[in-house]
């Protein structure tokens, strides 16, 4: 079988998969952003080709177009990449692809007897989900005419995909019913056997105004909050109006946040240059600094180190895309507290396998916090459970890898079949074989 994975910043989502099925035999080729793709390693056994990166939106465009302009760029610059491969000879049995930016637009154009297997990350909607539900950043009437557009792609990757892939069922529900009879649910997967607890774990901080460095280990009173970039979409600024009460109640804590401080999702801060800078300057003055350590953006080895001594560990998210960072903090076997959210609730059992607050409720977070630290033995019973949770339901090797494999091998020979549309709010069923 030929395979082309497709995506701009590759391997992206497509890091396992693609070298499973190179391994597993398949010729595979893979598509991306040149800009990006060099600084990629390239695993054994695939082939891997650079598009020249697009030029963006024409300046002064309006606003509601400008992402769908950047999106066409992008997908003409894919476009005549895939004409080249069609040119040599290669020509696709499966095409997977990301279509949020634009990259499949023209793909079934070039490849139409390929089936294009699109992966599904989120669906924009004005109500119901991230827009509008944090008072703080009020949605505004703006806001439901550019998601409109901006969902614009999105509508031409779901029609022109043969089916589609979304990592949980709160992400798919977010998706038109009119497209959610080819859709199947699967996580992209946590490798287990690499993120596990580590009982002799350590990790070193220089705290603020020491000469001395500092020795965390596991079993210290060690909290850690992890974003891509430290930012609302994921509860910095509750996380951080938390922290004079928690540090006050547990005089013992120590704090590691981990994130960048460019913004990922939702709006830039007005009067600070970004948001940790916005939260420090409101809750700094009653914090003691020396006991909360801002690491920035570190190598994947110390966000283990990170996870694996964290007595704590929270994780507010907006209704959106669930982080990976959520899965891979309970393989470590860490004891979550998480915002009472949908999309956590679709992986965490408050009292069962963490523990779930209020994302409007600083004090409600730290007296949380709190009780977890003043009683780490109660606990274990859960951190262990969020460890099974995640080797159970969404295990890389054993769980997730082989179930995206026969995705491909089924789309592939035709045996997938679209089933009856669910009704609204109803989760999809995994795609029948036949």
């Amino acid at each position: 079988m030929k395979l082309l994975f497709i995506h701009q910043n590759f391997p992206g989502q497509y890091r396992h998969l693609a070298a499973r099925m190179a391994a597993a035999g398949h010729e595979v080729m893979c598509l991306g952003d040149k800009a990006n793709i060099q600084r990629q390693e390239l695993p054994s056994g695939m082939s891997l080709v650079g598009y020249p990166s697009p030029a963006g939106a024409t300046p002064g465009i309006h606003h509601y177009v400008a992402g769908f302009e950047a999106a066409v760029r992008r997908g003409q610059s894919v476009l005549r990449a895939t004409m080249e491969l069609n040119r040599i000879g290669f020509s696709p049995d499966v095409i997977c692809a990301h279509p949020g930016w634009g990259e499949s637009l023209f793909l079934k154009d070039v490849f139409p007897k390929a089936k294009l297997l699109a992966y599904l990350e989120f669906y924009y909607n004005a109500q119901g989900s991230d827009v509008g539900f944090d008072p703080e950043f009020p949605g505004v009437l703006d806001d439901l005419f550019r998601i409109r557009i901006k969902n614009s792609v999105l509508l031409h990757g779901l029609q022109s995909m043969d089916w589609g892939i979304v990592p949980t069922r709160w992400q798919a529900e977010q998706t038109p019913a009119d497209f959610r009879s080819r859709i199947t649910t699967v996580h992209d997967g946590v490798d287990t056997r690499l993120v596990r607890p580590d009982p002799a774990a350590q990790l070193t901080v220089t705290p603020q105004g020491a000469t001395e460095p500092l020795v965390l280990r596991s079993g210290d009173e060690v909290v850690t909050f992890v974003n891509r970039n430290l930012e609302p979409y994921r509860g910095f600024h509750t996380f951080m109006r938390a922290l004079p009460e928690l540090l006050r109640r547990r005089p013992n804590a120590q704090v590691v946040i981990l994130g960048g401080d460019d913004v990922s999702y939702g709006v830039r801060p007005k009067d600070h240059p970004n948001y940790r800078a916005q939260y420090l300057a409101e809750v700094g003055g009653q914090l003691d600094l020396a006991r909360v350590h801002f690491l920035g953006r570190v190598p994947y080895a110390t966000f283990l180190s990170v996870l694996q001594v964290s007595a704590v560990h929270v994780y507010l998210t907006y209704p959106f895309v669930l982080s990976w960072s959520l899965m891979e903090a309970m393989a470590a076997g860490c004891l979550v507290v998480a915002s009472d959210t949908a999309p956590v609730r679709e992986v965490i059992r408050d009292g069962r396998n963490g523990l779930l607050v209020d994302f409007f409720a600083p004090d409600g977070l730290a007296a949380t916090v709190a009780a977890a630290l003043e009683d780490p033995r109660r606990m274990e019973r859960l951190r262990r459970r969020a460890r099974e949770t995640v080797v159970d339901r969404y295990d890389l090797e054993t769980v997730c890898l082989p179930q995206q494999m026969r995705l491909i091998e089924e789309l592939a020979a035709g045996r997938l079949v679209a089933r009856r549309v669910p009704a609204p709010g109803g989760a999809p069923r995994a795609a029948p074989k036949g």
